[in-house]
């Protein structure tokens, strides 16, 4: 029985680069107008209580524990072992904020994982 490559509709297409966009722009928002600039910086190790400051601290614990670079690798993993939408998105968020924030490394070897499970057949269906 011949199966085929896991394949993407062109509805699975348009939401992972929804997700994508999305998960990279507030990436990039908070990187570079909460984490490098200044007096946000400063502000919020003043000790300003304020949502920036709250998304500023969770995004430098995680990526000073690589926790998105891990989370992508191991994710990446199981949709080359078993390709499917669900594990694609979730590599591709975790993956897409490794990469601006600083967890290129492990963030870089998911996404090549990410794109060899494309030459995996895709699973049964019953």
């Amino acid at each position: 029985m011949k199966k085929d490559p896991f394949r993407l509709t062109p509805y699975q297409v348009q939401w992972l680069m929804v997700v994508g966009f999305v998960t990279v722009g507030y990436a990039l928002y908070v990187r570079y107008l909460a984490i490098e600039l200044s007096t946000v910086t400063l502000a919020c190790d003043a000790g300003l209580q304020s949502y920036l400051c709250k998304a500023r601290s969770v995004a430098t614990y995680l990526f000073r524990n690589s926790v998105f670079g891990i989370v992508a690798v191991i994710v990446a993993v199981l949709h080359v072992m078993r390709p499917s939408i669900v594990l694609l998105t979730v590599g591709l968020i975790a993956a897409g904020a490794g990469i601006v924030l600083y967890n290129v490394a492990l963030s870089g070897i998911a996404i090549g994982l990410l794109i060899l499970g494309f030459a995996r057949p895709a699973p049964a269906t019953v």
